[in-house]
């Protein structure tokens, strides 16, 4: 079953990434259906504010009475906090790649050693705040977590398993979510997953993932 041409996605990328890391998780949904937005922000150098101003203003720019928000690693974070704190009414769902929402190992180990906050630029406050799972129930969010410890986080510290070289799967979970599911992959290859993506287009039109 394709989306409707009225459901929009606007998908959200990672840090030190650009929005052409979500090339391929784009032309996937974009062949379910969807209409897909994508949004490069400045996770070295700009603020959790300015992000969330920024995610706003593309949201506000969409014309789809329906709206749906996929954001991986740091832009998985970044799209609970937009729900957390005001989002467009037009938004149904949400899917988290990979998104260390309650919190982050590999950043806060990453953040003690020599160069690290010089590496983790301004995006060292968004792993500073105060772990918020809480979201409005009118949202149906999904996580997606991997299990193939295939990523840089291996390289900063000793990361409990199971993890995805970068996140571990208990920092994917939070109670108010609709749905999480588990798929062996690492951090970065999520974004060129077959099964990530037909993941992802499953919860997005139907609030669940398949079984």
């Amino acid at each position: 079953m394709s989306a409707s041409p009225e459901d929009a996605v606007l998908l959200l990328h990672g840090a030190w990434m650009n929005r052409w890391v979500m090339s391929y998780l784009a032309l996937a949904l974009q062949r379910e259906g969807f209409a897909v937005q994508t949004l490069s922000y400045r996770t070295m150098r700009g603020t959790l504010a300015e992000h969330l101003a920024r995610v706003a203003e593309r949201i506000a720019a969409l014309e789809a009475p329906r709206l749906h928000l996929v954001g991986h690693s740091l832009g998985g974070v970044i799209v609970l906090r937009y729900l957390q704190r005001g989002a467009d009414p037009r938004v149904r769902r949400a899917v988290l790649l990979g998104s260390p929402v309650a919190g982050c190992r590999a950043a806060a180990d990453l953040a003690q050693s020599a160069g690290g906050e010089l590496l983790l630029g301004a995006s060292l406050g968004v792993w500073r705040e105060p772990v918020d799972v809480s979201v409005d129930r009118r949202f149906e969010v999904g996580a997606i977590a991997g299990t193939v410890a295939f990523g840089l986080g291996r390289m900063v510290t000793r990361l409990p398993k199971p993890n995805d070289g970068v996140v571990c799967l208990d920092e994917t979970k939070f109670p108010a979510l609709r749905d999480h599911i588990a798929l062996p992959v690492g951090h970065t290859l999520m974004l060129v997953s077959p099964r990530i993506a037909r993941q992802t287009a499953a919860f997005l039109r139907t609030g669940e993932f398949r079984r």
